[in-house]
């Protein structure tokens, strides 16, 4: 799909139990050279959308897809933040990290958005064909009906950039089974559809075949509109219904590598002890590909990152959705006022060298009090 702007939308006709016509709004990120990777200009046309749809009574669901047959979202577009980070680095304001005005606004917006799909109050259906990562992940998880499909590939692998799995990722990862979360942050695990199910990350396994039979399907159900005697819920339930119905039809789902290793990932992580978790991970020896593709990518990855990526978890664990997204936006302004984010994005992003300078240079370097210092609450000044 081309056209010049970054997200695209568009409404198809469908019923309504009120007797006339309602509408299925469809928003489409549509940046396929870069894998529809989430821009701070796509981050404001969608919250603007939604909110419109959200609050059109002829709208009875919304339909997230990227263009493309690559990739739902790989993430953020990292280059403007990288020249913010940069640019705020070499600042007389370097200390302070409220001062860089577009991280600010990036991440806060972003996260306002993730947060705003997670409380919609009509059905969300997300299609996540092909790569979803990071930032798309973020627009992924909170939708109410999550479709992967043979060729999704998830993960959160912020740990190589220097940073941990935001997106509302302290909250998801808290939720997947047994200690998987702790490993999933701290690896970057890959994860096919079978492995999205079973972390809590996906709700139905489709055929990436049968999207345009979906659509007819939503286009041809008698939905329930505002105002009518319905019970509550009920378009999420036709949705799911419907979305159940041809998942019977779908492959056969592919070997979990998560669900295979499950038992092994509640040892490594078992203790809730960082020390602990990256000395088992990172010395594990195993003919498993999987399982030493998770293990290089902790030695790889930035050691301050991996210690953020546990210790916030824990720190959210109790917290409500909005309260781990206000953790969040806090801990990632810190984050891009550090070394260590901009330095992974230069090494894998920018200058492509693979040779990232991590400050601090190993795990055994990272020390309590430097990594306490994530979790300083920002004076935000107030008019």
């Amino acid at each position: 799909m081309s056209g010049a702007a970054p997200v695209l939308f568009r409404t198809l006709p469908c019923r309504s139990k009120a007797g006339g016509g309602a509408l299925i709004g469809v928003a489409t990120l549509n940046a396929p050279a870069t894998l529809n990777a989430l821009s701070l200009e796509m981050i404001a046309l969608l919250e603007t959308q939604l909110a419109a749809w959200e609050a059109d009574p002829a709208v009875v669901l919304v339909m997230l897809e990227g263009a493309g047959d690559k990739a739902f979202c790989a993430g953020g577009d990292l280059q403007q933040l990288y020249r913010s980070m940069r640019e705020h680095h070499a600042s007389p304001q370097s200390a302070d990290p409220l001062a860089n005005a577009y991280a600010r606004e990036f991440f806060g917006r972003e996260y306002a958005l993730d947060l705003s799909i997670h409380t919609y109050a009509k059905p969300v259906l997300a299609w996540g064909h092909g790569i979803v990562m990071g930032g798309g992940i973020g627009l992924m998880a909170g939708a109410s009906h999550r479709v992967v499909t043979e060729a999704s590939r998830l993960a959160m692998p912020e740990v190589a950039i220097g940073l941990y799995p935001d997106v509302g990722g302290s909250w998801f990862l808290n939720r997947a089974p047994g200690h998987t979360g702790p490993f999933l942050a701290l690896t970057g695990a890959a994860l096919n559809a079978a492995d999205a199910q079973f972390a809590r990350l996906a709700d139905y396994r489709l055929a990436h075949a049968d999207k345009a039979r979906l659509i007819d399907m939503l286009q041809s159900e008698v939905w329930a509109a505002p105002g009518t005697v319905a019970p509550p819920g009920a378009n999420h339930h036709m949705l799911g219904a419907m979305l159940a119905k041809l998942q019977k039809a779908a492959p056969p789902a592919p070997a979990s590598p998560l669900r295979e290793h499950y038992d092994l990932i509640n040892e490594l992580c078992a203790s809730g002890n960082f020390g602990d978790m990256v000395l088992r991970i990172a010395s594990l020896e195993s003919e498993d590909r999987w399982l030493q593709k998770a293990a290089t990518a902790l030695r790889k990855g930035s050691p301050g990152a991996a210690w953020l990526a546990v210790a916030i978890q824990q720190r959210a664990k109790y917290l409500s959705l909005a309260e781990v997204f206000q953790l969040e936006l806090d801990v990632s302004l810190i984050c891009a006022a550090r070394p260590d984010f901009a330095e992974g994005i230069r090494a894998l992003i920018i200058d492509k060298d693979m040779q990232p300078r991590w400050q601090p240079a190993s795990l055994a370097d990272v020390g309590e009090a430097w990594g306490e210092g994530f979790f300083t609450q920002l004076e935000r000044k107030t008019a």
